[in-house]
């Protein structure tokens, strides 16, 4: 396995993310990906859905490179409001498996004041690493 969890003696479990993870192989860096499908429109107004579909183009985009979710090394989210991506816990959880999987990388979550697209309330950049075995 080219990627490990990195997760110290004596500190409690994280819940959906990974205090640190150790990986060998190619790198790809995906942009910061918005909740707009292929067409530049946003999936609609709530968080969790522009999540899951920014979500889902950081898949397609590891896949234009032969990548795949569990790959991702780690994912930063910038959100408008903390609150709104507090109250979706469950939900939020729940559209992340659907598109990534049980799978758990290194993660951040950052409150801006906004984001330079109009309407969009959450966007999520990327960095996978992909095992020197794989293409």
């Amino acid at each position: 396995m080219s990627h490990r969890t990195l997760h110290p003696d004596g500190w409690p479990r994280p819940r959906g993310y990974a205090n640190g993870v150790s990986a060998q192989g190619r790198q790809v860096f995906v942009a910061g990906q918005i909740g707009w499908n292929e067409r530049g429109e946003l999936a609609g107004a709530e968080f969790v859905t522009q999540a899951r579909q920014a979500l889902r183009n950081i898949v397609a985009i590891l896949a234009a490179d032969g990548a795949r979710p569990e790959h991702l090394v780690r994912l930063t989210w910038y959100v408008v409001n903390r609150q709104a991506y507090l109250d979706s816990a469950n939900a939020l959880g729940e559209a992340y498996r659907e598109v990534i999987g049980p799978h758990y990388p290194a993660m951040s979550a950052v409150e801006v004041s906004a984001l330079m697209e109009p309407g969009a309330v959450v966007e999520i950049e990327a960095t996978a690493v992909v095992p020197v075995d794989e293409k």
